[in-house]
């Protein structure tokens, strides 16, 4: 169905940047970046698809039956999102808050043209009838010339809620806490403007370079743009093994070496930290025990400390060996929204997070990936992201922190601000 021809490249990140600008004349474009990030579950370093032979655009309740019916038939590569209320459609759930942005629920693509790079090679998987055009597009895309990127304009943002009501929101969830209907939850907020001409890559490429982080991605879908810096990884099939990785636990970047290490320390045996990160490593053990195979879901980290440009991160890795009946659908359904961005018990915190957020998720807590022709998967969680539409124009960002009986309002207001820092600054 694929035609596939390798080519290297001497200068990566130069060809990074030409292929980025390339894929800006395309209607659908999908590049995830890792920015030279490699773990034991890496594939690739970067990963460009663009055009659509065939898309998926959905907001019916029946989104992930129809996702599994479209990934069967085509048994091709698939690209596209989930969001956060498609937890709607696979729990008695709702959603009535404000929506600035509109993003469908769902919406994947069955890309005309992929590109991976990886090292110094560079392939390119091309549909049966355009495969003519691989070499033709890769000698076009060398002699891309990349604009130097012109300051935006200053963006102001408004907070939706004020600190006040930030405050009041988490003491209600504590109090939540305090009844046994919760144990954590993860409330978020967020800051939007409207009437905005933005450049979306330019801006991409400067949230970016802030955080290189390596769940980087850059999505345009008609009008609706994603620019996400994120560091997490939601779930990844690879070969016979689902991988889930969830992060709980932040600290700052210190001014100076020291200071560094110290805060890395500090957040490594802050018993707060550490809590919320184990909850949620006991929820993926349960999403991911309902379809692996007997005995099959370990623990293979608990509570390690990475660091990125901007802060310091407690990552857990949970794996499993999923049952051979479950399809690639299965497995994101039966563990979506992602335990990091909803608290637990899952469902009584969605509930009541919806209850108190002044805002509909939309794309922000949800994930942007792809499929695999052989079932294999990799998704990513939608945080550190600006999403715009451009045919509204309207923006915005959110951020959130998980709310444990030990939180403190003022100081999980704080953690908020540390993780706009990079959004407010692409911005302003």
């Amino acid at each position: 169905m694929r035609v596939e021809k390798s080519f290297t490249v001497a200068n990566v990140e130069a060809f990074k940047k030409q292929l980025l600008s390339w894929a800006q004349t395309f209607d659908y474009c999908v590049f995830l970046d890792t920015n030279q990030y490699q773990d034991q579950f890496s594939s690739f370093d970067a990963l460009l698809a663009v055009g659509a032979f065939t898309a998926l655009k959905t907001d019916t309740p029946e989104a992930f039956t129809q996702l599994n019916e479209y990934q069967k038939t085509t048994k091709d590569w698939l690209f596209g999102y989930l969001t956060y209320d498609l937890k709607n459609d696979i729990e008695n759930l709702s959603s009535s808050n404000t929506d600035e942005l509109n993003f469908p629920s769902l919406y994947f693509i069955q890309p005309l043209k992929i590109i991976q790079l990886k090292g110094q090679l560079v392939k390119f998987y091309y549909l049966n009838m355009i495969s003519e055009e691989i070499e033709t597009d890769f000698e076009y895309i060398k002699q891309q010339l990349v604009d130097s990127e012109s300051a935006e304009k200053s963006i102001q943002l408004t907070p939706r809620i004020s600190k006040l009501d930030y405050i009041q929101s988490v003491e209600e969830t504590l109090k939540h806490i305090a009844r046994g209907d919760i144990y954590e939850a993860n409330f978020c907020m967020d800051f939007y403007a409207e009437n905005v001409q933005l450049k979306p890559l330019s801006t991409y490429n400067k949230l970016n370079s802030i955080s290189l982080p390596p769940q980087a991605c850059f999505l345009k879908f008609e009008e609706f743009h994603a620019l996400c810096a994120s560091p997490e990884r939601y779930l990844k099939r690879k070969g016979e093994k689902l991988i889930s990785q969830p992060i709980k636990g932040t600290a700052r970047r210190g001014a100076n070496q020291a200071e560094d290490i110290a805060l890395k320390q500090q957040l490594a045996q802050d018993p707060k930290e550490r809590s919320e990160n184990i909850m949620i490593v006991d929820l993926v053990r349960n999403d991911l025990s309902k379809t692996a195979q007997k005995a099959s879901v370990k623990v293979e980290e608990l509570c390690k400390v990475y660091s990125f440009k901007q802060v310091h991160q407690l990552i857990s890795t949970i794996t499993s060996l999923p049952k051979e009946e479950a399809s690639a659908v299965d497995l994101l359904q039966s563990t979506f929204p992602m335990g990091s961005m909803t608290g637990a018990p899952k469902v009584s915190a969605m509930q009541i997070m919806e209850k108190l957020e002044s805002f509909k998720r939309g794309l922000y807590s949800g994930s942007i990936g792809y499929f695999e022709p052989n079932g294999n998967f990799d998704f990513n969680v939608i945080i550190r992201s600006i999403l715009y539409n451009s045919a509204s124009q309207r923006l915005s960002y959110a951020v959130g922190s998980a709310i444990t009986s030990a939180s403190n309002p003022d100081k999980e207001y704080e953690e908020c601000l540390i993780k706009a820092k990079a959004m407010k600054e692409v911005l302003s």
